[in-house]
């Protein structure tokens, strides 16, 4: 058996190439990536700085502690908030009364030079006593680090997980595939006395030689990728600059390599159960390649994926649309649909191939032979399908919800400028002017008794300027109610009636204070609410200041604030444009070229073998009077013609998609902005279309010599 595998493996090199090459660029890939995603687990120790020379540091507390219900028994849950509290004055003078103490950058932390005991004896619970390395959490931006790597981290998980589906995918086809073009070769050993299981073990042991060798091959490549992939990523400004990822663990090398074999040996097991029913009559005949080209198996399979991803989308729009916006939920849904429509593809070759319309006898052929030949066809249209789709969902959701965003945020000020910066002064508002400062803040708040929930919120300086310039969509109350008793709430609270009252914690953990609900807005994208007032908004710094009327003189006035001063339009467009966010479109193009990389493996390999065995059919297109330049123009169209069909399949997943998305953002009371990324699936369509016309090219024109 061994021999007769390798000796296989020796003779059909060509036709097991694709298939090698593909699954060491994933198992590469995937070394790759579970590298970077094991340098993200844990960001450096960076040495104090702001109390080096102090051996103790006394912090006001970081975090808000609160009890919540966990089953019968009671638990203590931390919240962190904005900024920690100041030392306590009276804790301050007691250890000023005994040490000599540094005060550096604010009033949240000292430093002693003091034993770490004693320091801790005399604070007790009023604040954080620091020693050695955990001086650093007095820094300023202490998790600055951490949270750097929050999106990173993201990033590499959902290239990992794209390069596993589309390897998958690719890597199956072409072993499907492969096995249906040598239908007349197991029909031979069939006759020369192999049984079914023969002819199943061979195969197998087939793609077991096959995964080994790819996989090991994947791991070498990926050891040298991981760090041209860090350095990759910090040019490209989707991690910092300290960022490296130098040797790491042996647990992504583990899991790529048995991975690879997986997927080798499964991509094998359906192909090779076909294999075993071949009949020794087979040998008698050509090889066709569309019998049984959709087994019950498959389409089952397709059916329960495809109604499962439309079940996950409508069942997330009904009863959780704002989870729609989110980038693993458009990322991970939409593989659903795309895996259920790709095995299905047999299916809907021919319905999608009659609605193309050809012209002149080579464009009936081209459609004909499309039509006839399904598996050729929808072994050609799978990957394109699966490359346009990812392009589509991807690209056209983050492009409609960053859209959505910036008509949202027009929509919701009657303000005609806008003033946007951290920090921002105090300015005086020109006659005849409504200016209104706000700012970022935070509030606490119970849900039910077993959680407490972190609100970003808006800090309002003057709430009548505020209700008069907002435009908001208040479903219950009135804004004018704001005050600093009050608060205004989103359809996401609990306690969310008008009148009602809610117990809140500030951000500087304070509380809690009940505040009485005065309005209640739409969930909308994510941005609306809560607000609350100054008063309970401790430490907010203004970061926004809207303002209309005036004339001239209200831009010159806005300028003192020491922001950037734009007209409405402005500020909401290049605040919420997809284009302003490099890093984010830099990650969406590196999962795209994943996908993109496979389909163009799939599609020369694919389009090699099925063009390479159609030497008879070829020639009898000459001898019924076809010349060369004819014979190539119906092979290069039937390859186009299935890049076609898969690229309307993939829109018509994307439509899918991007409308159940316009459906969620309707129930959100939130504008709906779609936008198909046509540039995007263009080109990717025009790249696939570009390599089949060559795979398919070369061998015929080798063919009609």
């Amino acid at each position: 058996m061994l021999t007769v595998v390798l000796a296989g493996l020796r003779d059909r090199w060509a036709s097991f190439l694709g298939g090698f090459v593909a699954l060491a660029l994933g198992v590469g890939l995937l070394v790759t990536m579970g590298l970077g995603l094991s340098a993200t687990f844990d960001a450096p120790e960076r040495s104090p700085q702001r109390f080096a020379s102090s051996p103790v540091v006394v912090q006001g507390q970081d975090r808000l502690t609160l009890d919540v219900r966990r089953g019968p028994e009671t638990a203590s849950v931390a919240h962190r908030l904005d900024r920690p509290q100041p030392v306590d004055s009276e804790l301050l003078r007691e250890l000023r009364a005994r040490w000599t103490v540094t005060t550096s950058g604010g009033p949240d932390a000292v430093g002693v030079d003091a034993p770490a005991a004693e320091v801790r004896a005399l604070v007790g619970d009023r604040a954080r006593v620091l020693t050695g390395g955990e001086r650093r959490h007095a820094d300023p931006e202490p998790e600055r680090d951490a949270n750097a790597l929050v999106g990173l981290n993201a990033l590499l998980g959902t290239s990992g997980g794209v390069t596993a589906f589309v390897s998958v995918f690719v890597v199956a086809s072409t072993f499907a595939f492969a096995v249906a073009l040598r239908r007349r070769e197991f029909g031979l050993l069939r006759t020369a006395g192999a049984t079914p299981g023969q002819i199943r073990r061979l195969l197998l042991a087939e793609a077991t030689a096959l995964g080994v060798l790819a996989s090991g091959a994947g791991c070498a490549l990926g050891a040298q990728g991981a760090p041209l992939l860090a350095g990759t990523l910090v040019d490209g400004g989707l991690a910092p600059e300290w960022f490296t990822v130098d040797g790491g663990p042996v647990w992504p090398f583990h899991a790529a390599f048995w991975t690879g074999v997986t997927v080798a040996v499964a991509g094998a097991v359906a192909a090779s159960r076909r294999a075993g029913k071949v009949a020794p009559t087979a040998v008698l005949r050509e090889s066709d390649v569309d019998a049984d080209a959709l087994p019950f198996g498959r389409a089952l399979l397709g059916a329960a994926l495809l109604l499962s991803g439309l079940g996950l989308l409508v069942w997330t729009c009904a009863t959780d649309p704002s989870a729609l916006l989110k980038r693993k939920t458009h990322t991970t849904l939409p593989m659903l649909l795309i895996t259920g429509v790709a095995l299905l593809s047999p299916l809907l070759v021919r319905p999608v191939a009659r609605l193309l319309r050809t012209r002149g006898a080579v464009g009936t052929l081209v459609r004909e032979n499309s039509a006839a030949s399904v598996r050729r066809t929808a072994a050609v249209a799978a990957p394109v399908l699966v490359t346009v789709a990812l392009a589509g969902t991807l690209f056209g959701s983050a492009t409609s919800i960053t859209r959505t965003k910036g008509v949202e945020a027009r929509e919701q000020t009657t303000a005609q400028y806008v003033v946007a910066g951290a920090d921002l002064k105090p300015v005086t508002a020109p006659p005849g002017a409504v200016v209104s400062p706000t700012g970022a803040t935070s509030i606490f708040v119970r849900d039910g008794a077993e959680a407490v929930v972190k609100y970003g919120a808006r800090a309002v300086s003057d709430p009548a300027a505020f209700a008069d310039l907002a435009r908001l969509p208040v479903v219950a109350g009135d804004l004018r109610d704001l005050d600093d008793r009050s608060i205004v709430v989103n359809e996401e609270f609990e306690r969310r009636r008008v009148g009602e009252t809610v117990e809140v914690w500030r951000a500087d953990g304070t509380g809690p204070v009940r505040l009485r609900v005065a309005a209640v807005l739409a969930l909308g994208t994510g941005d609306n609410g809560p607000y609350v007032t100054r008063a309970n908004a401790p430490g907010s710094a203004h970061d926004r200041i809207e303002a209309r009327g005036g004339g001239t003189a209200t831009p010159h006035a806005l300028a003192a604030s020491g922001g950037t001063v734009r007209t409405a339009d402005a500020w909401a467009d290049v605040g919420h444009r997809s284009s302003d966010n490099p890093q984010k479109r830099l990650g969406m193009v590196l999962v795209l070229g994943i996908a993109l990389v496979y389909t163009v493996i799939g599609l020369a390999n694919t389009l090699l073998m099925a063009t390479s065995v159609r030497g008879g059919e070829l020639s009898s297109l000459r001898l019924a009077g076809a010349t060369r330049a004819q014979v190539l123009r119906v092979v290069t169209g039937e390859a186009t013609l299935a890049v076609a069909i898969g690229t309307v399949l993939g829109l018509a997943v994307t439509a899918l998609v991007l409308g159940t998305l316009g459906a969620g953002l309707a129930a959100l009371s939130a504008p709906v902005a779609l936008a198909l990324p046509w540039a995007t699936v263009g080109g990717t369509a025009g790249v696939c279309a570009a390599v089949a016309v060559a795979a398919s090219a070369l061998p015929a024109w080798r063919l009609t010599r």
